[in-house]
C-alpha cells in the first residue's frame, strides 16, 4: 500500500505566518514520521512517534531514547543582510522558483533535538558556526569528518551525538538512511560541493551573482534528485 507523500506541496502553506515551517508545519511532521520510520543499516527497526508532548518526533527502543527536530537544507540566504546586494541582482521571479523548490520535503532533514551537557545542538551549531553558515553541504563533509575520525569545525558538536551517528555505522549508511545519495560522488566516499570547496578557512556563502547562480543551481539539482527518490520511497511503503 503507498502512502502519499506530495513532494510538490509547499510547507509553508499549512504554516502559520511568520512562523517556522521546521516547527509548525503539521505535514512536514507527518512526512518526516513517514520517511524515517524505517530499518536502519543493521536491520533494526526505527520508528518515529509523534506522540510525545513538547517533543518534535522521538525514536524510543533497545537502541536507546532519541529526540529529533526538522531541520532545511535548503537556504536561499534571502533574508541574511550579509546577502543583501547579491540577492538584489536576482529577479524576483528567480528567487521564487528557487525558494519554492526549497519548501518541499527533500529540502528538509532531521537531527537529534536534546542538548547533551546544556551545549548546542547540531541544528543550532551548523547555522551559527561562521565557517558553516547553514550550507548542507558543508555540514554533511564535516559528518563525513566524523565518520573518518578527522576534524572540522563542527567535530565537537557531533561526537556529543555518536550514539545517533552509530545508528547508521558509516558515512555511507547515514547518506542512504536520509537519502543524500545525490550529495556524494560515485565513489560514496566524497561530497558533491555546492560551490567549490578549498577547505573550510573560506567564507561560505556565495561571494557575488555568479557564485550565487552555481549554488542555487547545484542545490535545486540536489533537492529535485532528492525529492525523486522520496517518491520512490513512498511507493514502496
Amino acid at each position: 500500500m503507498s502512502i502519499k507523500i506530495d513532494t510538490k506541496f509547499d510547507v509553508y502553506s499549512d504554516t502559520p505566518s511568520g512562523r517556522d515551517p521546521d516547527s509548525h508545519s503539521s505535514t512536514l511532521r507527518r512526512y518526516h514520521k513517514l520517511l524515517w520510520s524505517k530499518s536502519l543499516p543493521n536491520g533494526s527497526a526505527f520508528t518515529l512517534s509523534d506522540e510525545h508532548p513538547k517533543c518534535y518526533l522521538k525514536h524510543e527502543s533497545e537502541l536507546g531514547d532519541f529526540y529529533f527536530s526538522s531541520d532545511g537544507l535548503g537556504h536561499t540566504y534571502r533574508f541574511v543582510r550579509s546577502m543583501t546586494k547579491v540577492i538584489d541582482s536576482v529577479s524576483i521571479e528567480e528567487m521564487d522558483t528557487f525558494y519554492a523548490i526549497c519548501s518541499t520535503v527533500g529540502a528538509y532533514i532531521i537531527f537529534p533535538s536534546q542538548k547533551v551537557d546544556g551545549k548546542i545542538t547540531i541544528n543550532g551549531a551548523r547555522g551559527l558556526n561562521w565557517k558553516i553558515k547553514d550550507r548542507f553541504d558543508l555540514t554533511l563533509e564535516c559528518i563525513r569528518c566524523y565518520y573518518q575520525n578527522q576534524y572540522s569545525p563542527l567535530s565537537d558538536t557531533l561526537e556529543r551525538y555518536a550514539n545517533f551517528f552509530a545508528l547508521f555505522e558509516s558515512f555511507q549508511g547515514y547518506v542512504e538512511f536520509f537519502l543524500l545519495q545525490d550529495m556524494v560522488a560515485r565513489d560514496g566516499k566524497s561530497v558533491e560541493f555546492f560551490l567549490p570547496f578549498q577547505g573550510f578557512d573560506g567564507y561560505p556563502l556565495p561571494s557575488d551573482f555568479d557564485n550565487y547562480q552555481i549554488y542555487k543551481s547545484h542545490l535545486t539539482d540536489f533537492i529535485t534528485a532528492r525529492n525523486k527518490l522520496v517518491d520512490k520511497c513512498a511507493i514502496n511503503m
